[in-house]
Parts: structure tokens; sequence; C-alpha cells
């Protein structure tokens, strides 16, 4: 998500519950092109990999507040309520809704899916649009600067006070790219297999702050690391919106139909409704300048 940086401060979504991990590396892109599709749930019908089902990919464990329990299936968190939404315009039942678990990094490899579709904060980007297709965005997230309270890094009040920090993030995200390309510190940034580890290390003093999309900032710094607090929120690419997109093998015709799925949720106001169930309300958080 892209944020004026003259602004001084503003105000973003508030998740009420639980966490997450963030997607991509490279530069946002726009996803393959969407097709005129009608009714998505015709759309849909002869093009799903079993029929009567659709197969839904996410990795496990799956974080809060995009999924709940670590539970995909419950409906409850905001990618699996995406997910069941669509999964309704697409004219498929809560009990044709079969999920699988795929790690992250192993979603946008190239070659033969699965799955009928991949839900799990994937940014759609340049480098993994050759190689897969993705829906047009559901979500928009940001980045967001994460330390523990006290530390000469939670004190920071505008970007280039980051660069002399150490800094870390999940290997493959946005967040690590963010770190590279936007904030460039002086010292190599930490690349952490996964957010659980990142957090450790902020924890261990590895690292001075760690980086997260802000939903998951949010939730590490009021549920998981109670002595944290989020510095601020930035915006990382100058040209491009980041989104938040579901994830095809490469050619799938079923992209369209749910583009078509996602333009009715949007026309009719679920996908704002869902957002402000499971990631909103409204919180104060400085965007860095």
């Amino acid at each position: 998500m892209r944020i004026p940086r003259t602004a001084a401060a503003a105000t973003i979504p508030l998740l009420l519950a639980l966490a997450a991990c963030a997607p991509a590396e490279e530069k946002s892109a726009d996803p393959a092109p969407t097709s005129e599709a009608g009714d998505p749930a015709e759309c849909a019908a002869d093009k799903v990999l079993t029929d009567g089902k659709l197969t839904v990919a996410t990795d496990s464990p799956a974080y809060e507040p995009w999924f709940a329990g670590n539970d995909p299936s419950n409906g409850k968190g905001f990618e699996s309520a995406v997910a069941y939404a669509v999964a309704d315009k697409l004219g498929f039942a809560e009990g044709d809704v079969t999920w699988v678990k795929v790690p992250f990094n192993n979603s946008y490899a190239p070659g033969k899916k699965k799955f009928d579709f991949d839900i799990n904060q994937i940014s759609i980007t340049a480098e993994r649009l050759e190689v897969v297709d993705f829906s047009e965005g559901y979500y928009a997230p940001t980045q967001a600067i994460i330390a523990l309270n006290g530390s000469k890094a939670s004190k920071v009040a505008d970007f280039d006070g980051l660069e002399t920090f150490k800094l870390g993030a999940q290997t493959g995200t946005t967040s690590l790219t963010a770190i590279r390309e936007e904030i460039e510190p002086t010292a190599k940034p930490l690349v952490f297999e996964d957010t659980n580890a990142a957090k450790q290390a902020l924890l261990n003093g590895q690292v001075d702050a760690i980086v997260a999309d802000l939903p998951t900032a949010l939730y590490i710094t009021a549920v998981e690391i109670e002595d944290s607090t989020i510095v601020g929120q930035f915006a990382y690419d100058d040209d491009a919106v980041e989104e938040f997109g579901m994830l095809f093998e490469k050619g799938n015709a079923l992209v369209g139909c749910v583009d078509a799925a996602l333009a009715e949720l949007k026309e009719d106001g679920t996908l704002a409704a869902l957002e402000q169930e499971w990631l909103s309300d409204t919180a104060d958080v400085p965007v860095l300048d």
C-alpha cells in the first residue's frame, strides 16, 4: 500500500484480533487481464480441479488475523472469510470448499498446482506473474516497523533515522524488500525463515527492529510481544500499489471467474465489511517521513 510520506499521521486499520506473515519480495504489478466472465457461478462450473468442489490453498500455520485458530475451514479471519465469500459467488457451498496446505514460498513456484487458488497474503508482483497468475487484488497492505518499547529504534521519528539500525524480516516477503530498497540500512538486513523467527530475534536483541505488514505488526504489538511498539508505517515503492491477490496456476481459466466474483463483492460492500470485521477499526500509526 502506498501512503503519502507527507502525511503527518494516518488513520489505518486496527485489527481486532490476531497475526500473520507477509508476502512478496519484488515490485508490485498488475495481475492477469480480467476476462468478461459474466455470472461467476456459470463461469466457474467447468473450470475447477474437481467437479463440484473448490480447492483452496494456504500455508500452515495459518496466521491470524487472516485466519483464526489455524483452521482455514472455519470461515473466521479475513482471508478465510474472503475465500468463502468468493466460493459462494462461484456457486460453491461451504461444504464444497476443500483446503490444502501449501508453504508460502512454494505457492508461487512455476508448474502444476494442486489447488484452484491459493490465498495467503501473496503480493501481486511482476516477477511472480511470469510463472503464475493472480486475481485482482483483494487487499492492499502497508509496511510497519516494530521495535521494543524504550529501545533506541522505538524512538525513531523519521525515515532516515532507521538506516543505522539492524533490521530484519521474513524471507521472500515485501517487508524484506522494503528494508533493502526503501530503508537501505547501512547494515545488511537479517533474513528469517518466518515471522516467528523474526520476532524471537527481536526479543533476543539480534535485531533492533523488524518489518512486517501493518496488520501483522498490529497483532504482534498488541498480542504477541507485550513490550513492543509500532514505530511507524511507510510505503516502499513510488510506482506501484502493493496488493494481495489470489494465486493460480499459469493459464488457469478460473481467474476471470474469480475476478468477476471479487468485482461483485467489492460492489456490494462485502469485501469492505469483511475487512472491517477482521482487520479493522481505526488506530493512529505515524507515517515515517
